[in-house]
């Protein structure tokens, strides 16, 4: 069990959590969502040893091996098989402890390092990372090339493939979405569901924590707030809670109001100076309850051109690539119109990105017809336009350089759609965060009034308001839309067709993205299976064939033993996590019932009785629970070491 208990975390001056507390049981999905700068980062940097807490206690059960996907990749020669491979620890401890063996000429040493090469399934492991990388949208030829080949998002991948290859109990995934294509977040997404450990996610992307999670964990006013279930159900969950604080909000503001109008009326007659006495202490003691707010700090459009020409873009068996040699795309032929609303789909390097630049311009036909209509007006959104960004210049100077005429109060208010209010607005942007950057971006593709919008993976570094306020505004455009994006929420609120760009064709895609999977299913091969004992790797066939047959017995009935001790005391241990489940959903459900103001009155005496009793009674049940669940652990935790 993942606890924390009265924990208090500060960064700085700013206070992240404030005597929260919160439990985490083996096995569950756990996505940890909330505002940028919350503290979801923190609470990672926490579990990994790198952060203590101020104040209170967190613990993990000992000899949990944790995993984690780094945000940083260290200059490297070695190439991306040997990378990833890198990252299953005791793997490459063992394939040294044979190497040094067999220099050493020792044959006890030997023994004792192959057999354990061949508990980490030796055999198996450069097959399996190369699934992984494949899985995430390696080409084989690129398996071998040097990590310093690769752009920055391409080496994020290596680390999340990394993360995944090591064997874990627990591991922690800080955005794995932001720089895969669809296919590969589809793939991923596979693969955490079939992981059988403790998984915690940090992620944006609503459809993605939906399919992965069983647990929502909002951090929320220094606070860790849990929910059971995935993000649609804590959206439900939540929007009851702030339906439930306002009606008390305003119920209260009620209450107060009448106990100062009495203060006010009655103050200064002597007759009644000691009771309006004793309601001004009644309202010092009153805990206020803050009206709910669940308003976006994003709130913008896309401002389309005065002018719209129909159709807008029209290309007639048009050939696309960078060398008449070796084209990339042929015989592509569509006619884009106002309000097309266009998704492009298809596995990375089958040229979509290709159709885009061509789309922009960038790229020149090979062969074909393009024919643009007169009020054509493009508006581009790629990553690349990112680190373009002028560090040195402010949102508003960026605004200022594109329309030197434009009032400044104009500029402010359209910055302001896109978060950057007041002061905010006139800072350099060379410190912002990569979703402020992202947010700026956008901004300036706006200003320009399109008539013909292309995003390429548009909410990479997105928070999730962003992402909707995002929605909201494609949905508002009235002109044409193309769009590729990882994001399966976006791309389903905002794109009306697919368009599939495969084996150096663009057709229409008939159907919508659970056909897709289903379709890239067909294609390859299914995803890795998540291993609680990782994903294991090998060493030369002839090194793990001297592995002695004695060994291998004495160790698999050591391994029958320990299972048949464990078995009855894992089956005890998922019944206790469910009763503890049920146990937390009643006492919210309890506490939920006692929030609410009108059962104080006198006649729901009986019924605010029968509440409290519940609760105290279910409270003395957890607690039971809880500790019997401590020391079935403990018990486990023996058996699992003894030998």
């Amino acid at each position: 069990m993942l606890v924390f208990e009265d924990a208090h975390l500060h960064r700085g001056i700013k206070v992240l959590l404030r005597g929260t507390h919160l439990k985490i049981f083996p096995q569950q999905k756990v996505a940890l969502i909330g505002a940028n700068g919350c503290g979801k980062s923190s609470i990672f940097q926490l579990i990994l040893g790198n952060l203590g807490l101020d104040q209170g206690h967190y613990g993990h059960p000992k000899g949990w091996r944790i995993s984690h996907m780094a945000q940083e990749v260290a200059s490297s020669k070695r190439s991306a098989l040997d990378y990833v491979l890198d990252g299953h620890k005791e793997f490459r401890a063992a394939e040294t402890a044979v190497q040094e063996a067999h220099t050493q000429g020792d044959d006890h040493a030997l023994a004792h390092a192959l057999a354990t090469l061949d508990d980490l399934k030796g055999y198996q492991q450069p097959a399996i990372a190369e699934q992984l990388l494949a899985g995430l949208g390696f080409k084989p030829e690129q398996m071998s090339a040097p990590v310093s080949s690769f752009s920055g998002g391409w080496q994020i991948r290596l680390n999340l493939a990394q993360a995944l290859i090591q064997p874990s109990d627990l591991l922690l995934l800080d955005e794995p979405t932001n720089h895969l294509d669809l296919d590969a977040a589809m793939w991923l997404e596979q693969w955490l569901q079939q992981y059988p450990g403790t998984l915690l996610l940090i992620s944006h992307d609503r459809d993605f924590i939906d399919a992965v999670s069983d647990v929502i964990v909002h951090v929320e006013h220094q606070q860790l707030n849990r929910y059971t279930g995935n993000y649609s159900a804590f959206e439900r969950a939540r929007a009851e809670a702030l339906a439930l604080q306002q009606r008390m909000h305003e119920k209260q503001q009620q209450e107060v109001a009448h106990l100062e109008d009495f203060i006010r009326r009655f103050r200064a007659k002597a007759s009644k100076a000691k009771q309006a006495q004793s309601r001004i202490k009644a309202l010092e003691r009153m805990e206020m309850i803050s009206a709910a707010q669940v308003d976006s700090p994003f709130e913008f459009r896309f401002p389309c051109h005065d002018k719209m020409s129909d159709p807008l873009l029209v290309k007639n068996e048009a050939v696309l690539g960078y060398q008449a040699e070796k084209p990339i795309l042929q015989q592509v032929q569509f006619s884009l119109t106002p309000g097309s609303r266009i998704g492009l789909l298809g596995h990375n390097g089958a040229g979509k990105s290709t159709l885009i630049k061509t789309l922009v311009g960038d790229l020149p036909l090979l062969e074909g017809e393009c024919v643009a209509g007169e009020h054509l007006k493009v508006g581009y959104f790629a990553q690349h336009q990112l680190e373009a960004l002028d560090v040195n210049a402010s949102p508003m100077l960026h605004i200022q350089r594109i329309s030197p005429n434009a009032r400044e109060q104009e500029i402010r208010n359209f910055l302001g759609g896109y978060g950057f209010q007041g002061d905010r607005a006139l800072e350099a942007c060379g410190p912002f965060s990569g979703g402020e950057k992202a947010r700026l971006a956008l901004a300036l593709v706006a200003w320009h009034k399109p008539n013909l919008l292309l995003l390429d993976e548009p909410t990479n570094h997105l928070d999730i308001e962003m992402r909707q306020a995002l929605i909201n505004a494609l949905l508002q455009f009235e002109g044409a839309l193309v769009v590729i994006s990882h994001d399966r929420h976006l791309l389903n609120q905002t794109v009306d067709e697919f368009w599939l760009v495969h084996a150096g064709k663009v057709s229409l895609f008939e159907g919508d993205l659970q056909d897709y999977q289903s379709w890239l299913k067909q294609e390859g091969a299914e995803p890795v299976s998540g291993s609680s004992e990782g994903i294991e790797n090998s060493a030369p066939d002839t090194v793990i064939e001297q592995n002695t047959q004695e060994a291998r017995k004495a160790k698999k009935q050591q391994e029958a033993q320990r299972r048949a001790r464990l078995s009855p005391l894992k089956k005890q241990l998922t019944q206790l996590e469910k009763k503890v489940e049920q146990c937390q959903q009643r006492l919210n459900s309890i506490e939920n019932e006692l929030a609410d103001s009108s059962l104080y009155e006198e006649s729901k005496k009986a019924q605010l009785k029968t509440l409290l009793a519940d609760q105290q009674a279910i409270k003395s049940d957890l607690e039971a629970a809880e500790m019997t669940w401590f020391e079935l652990h403990e018990e486990m935790e023996r058996i699992e070491h003894s030998e």
